[in-house]
């Protein structure tokens, strides 16, 4: 059962934004918080009594929530966007990145890493004798944590330095880069060992889950699926990492949880009534302001005359929405084969004007209209029990289990109004329909571009003529390295490719 409620939500907010201010704050003591791009450096100075773990383990979840809220890696690069009115696009979009345009610094990655790193060693000393529950939940969410991290960097730029140790002083150990294989095994461990101390904890169950803003046994468990598909496609791991995806899936599903039955309340509902949500990065208008969600939003000069204004969401100026996104013909494309499909109107929006249809305005992530504006402030979803349910008939019908496969693609098409899967039921056949069903539940949820590469890699389509903007282009799919990265430390190489 779900025991988290409001109050308990927003104090964790407000944790989060002291302990960053706080370890801010800190910088002046030669910066608790400066990092060398090989790992992390932190100053010994925090932990002093057992209280102290608790809203630094909740600070660390600030840089999550930072991550998730980054739609550079995990969208851009995918052919979910296109210009709308006042295009913010980059690199990542047009997939004209090389070591001087683009290339990733993955400072914030690492000092990440290292403040887990840190509570990780410093935790040890300290016996919890009044709860050890509490240091075992500590323990399994800074895992978790550094595993998502790992697992974060590791699909952006592949093979990364491998980072497990406390810095607490200026020895910093200039690090190679490990392969992406050896990556995935410590991000493996890691989550083996957060659910073996979930497990372990008092009164386990399941289906506890004390905050869906923080790591719990479910979601560890889906961390623990996706990265298994990832090695299995991408890193080469095939049948066993398949098999170990389905395992996971299989706790997940006795962790409870139900889709929604209105696809609305999907993005509608904060995570405390949302029973399809895992696990998800808390936005508010008074703490955190808006989320990527408001570059999809119009702003009212630039759709003024639309004959459907009262239709489309929108925010009143350019600050609050940027109408810089659009969703592109080809990813309405993937919802031609129904247009009665439910989803369609909690998407997209076409601007009708006197002279024709206009922009295809993104509505997934509304917001929130108040009495003076619109506010881009939707939670970000990390996991939830659709994306869950299309991993595991990915693990299926790349198992050639076509059945069980289209079992689990069936459960988000009926949500959707679509009935029944009646394609050719064929591996190549039904991978392709689990993909194209990804692009339509999931669209606009950072997850695509992923998606397309771990298909890619396990042969379902090419992306090198599927992505409108890569045909053509040898663009490698991991990013390059700073200039900055690599001056820091000599035994760097530069991302293959570049």
């Amino acid at each position: 059962m779900i025991t988290q409620n409001e109050t308990t939500m927003k104090k964790a907010v407000i944790y989060l934004a002291t302990i960053a201010l706080s370890l801010i704050s800190l910088t002046g003591c030669d910066s608790l918080l400066n990092v060398k791009p090989q790992s992390s450096i932190t100053e010994e100075v925090y932990f002093q009594n057992e209280g102290d773990f608790e809203p630094n383990l909740t600070g660390i979840y600030t840089f999550m929530r930072s991550f998730t809220n980054n739609v550079t890696y995990g969208t851009e690069r995918s052919e979910e966007l296109v210009a709308a009115s006042n295009s913010r696009f980059g690199v990542a979009w047009s997939q004209i990145i090389t070591p001087s345009s683009g290339a990733v610094n993955y400072n914030e990655w690492y000092r990440a890493i290292g403040h887990c790193n840190l509570l990780l060693a410093k935790i040890e000393s300290f016996t919890f004798a009044s709860n050890p529950d509490a240091k075992k939940r500590i323990l399994a969410e800074t895992y978790c944590l550094r595993a998502y991290f790992y697992f974060h960097l590791t699909r952006i730029v592949g093979d990364t330095p491998l980072m497990l140790q406390a810095v607490v002083n200026e020895n910093v150990p200039l690090l190679p880069r490990s392969p992406a294989i050896d990556v995935m095994k410590q991000i493996n461990l890691d989550l083996d060992e957060a659910i073996k101390l979930y497990k372990s904890m008092t009164g386990f169950s399941a289906k506890t889950y004390p905050s869906k803003y923080r790591f719990a046994y479910g979601s560890a468990q889906v961390l623990k699926a996706e990265a298994k598909l990832w090695s299995a496609k991408v890193l080469g791991g095939g049948v066993a990492d398949f098999n170990d995806a389905i395992t996971a899936i299989t706790e997940v599903e006795a962790a409870g949880g139900t889709l929604n039955a209105d696809f609305k309340n999907v993005t509608g509902l904060r995570a405390t009534a949302n029973p399809e949500i895992i696990l998800s990065a808390y936005f508010s208008r008074d703490e955190t302001g808006g989320n990527y969600g408001l570059n999809a939003l119009p702003f009212l000069a630039i759709i003024g005359g639309a004959m459907n204004l009262d239709s489309i969401p929108y925010a009143q100026t350019s600050i609050t929405g940027q109408g810089a996104y659009q969703i592109s013909t080809k990813s309405r494309a993937l919802f031609a084969a129904n247009p009665k499909d439910k989803r369609i109107p909690l998407t997209w929006i076409l601007e009708r004007q006197n002279t024709g249809p206009k922009v295809a305005w993104i509505t997934k992530y509304p917001g929130t209209k108040y009495s003076d504006d619109r506010i881009s402030d939707n939670e970000l979803i990390i996991f939830r029990l659709a994306d869950v349910f299309l991993l595991k008939a990915e693990a299926f019908a790349a198992l050639n289990n076509i059945n069980d496969a289209v079992t689990y693609l069936n459960k988000v098409r009926i949500r959707a109004g679509n009935g029944d899967y009646k394609g050719t039921l064929t591996k190549a056949a039904v991978e392709r329909e689990i993909l194209d069903e990804r692009g339509r539940e999931l669209f606009f949820e950072n997850k695509r571009w992923y998606d397309l590469v771990r298909f890619h890699k396990g042969g379902t389509l090419d992306i090198y003529t599927y992505i409108p903007n890569l045909i053509g282009k040898k663009t490698p799919l991991f990013w390059p390295l700073n200039t900055t990265v690599l001056g820091a430390n000599s035994l760097l190489k530069q991302t293959e490719g570049y």
